[in-house]
């Protein structure tokens, strides 16, 4: 099993494919990446050889993935919240934030219904 930025790749899949499993790097630039390495896309990573997995680890360096990612990501979003603008409102209060309707849907952002409960009619 290759190791390429500290993620264990999937050593039966092609190496397009087993590079989107890092952070950061979908198919095209998994393609990009293997072009730059000059490796064949339709190649399974158990037929990389050591001169090949670091080329590839070389190529993959120049790119911002996994961890310095995921925290230039998170600062972004605690700039917005920061600033007050509307995009970091909308995180603070856990909505979806392009302008999706929420009246209906927006479960996966807004979480489990919390059921509110009806006023009772007055009575005469």
């Amino acid at each position: 099993m290759a190791r390429i930025a500290g993620v264990d790749i999937p050593k039966n899949k092609r190496g397009v494919i087993a590079l989107t499993y890092i952070f950061g790097i979908g198919r095209s630039r998994a393609k990009e990446i293997l072009e730059k390495a000059q490796v064949s896309e339709d190649k399974k990573v158990q037929d990389w050889n050591d001169d090949e997995i670091g080329s590839i680890r070389e190529a993959v360096s120049y790119f911002k993935i996994e961890g310095e990612l995921r925290s230039e990501i998170q600062l972004n979003i605690k700039r917005l919240m920061d600033i007050g603008c509307y995009r970091g409102i909308r995180h603070r209060v856990g909505l979806p934030l392009r302008g999706q309707r929420t009246k209906n849907n927006s479960r996966t952002r807004k979480g489990k219904r919390k059921t509110v409960a009806n006023k009772k009619k007055a009575t005469k």
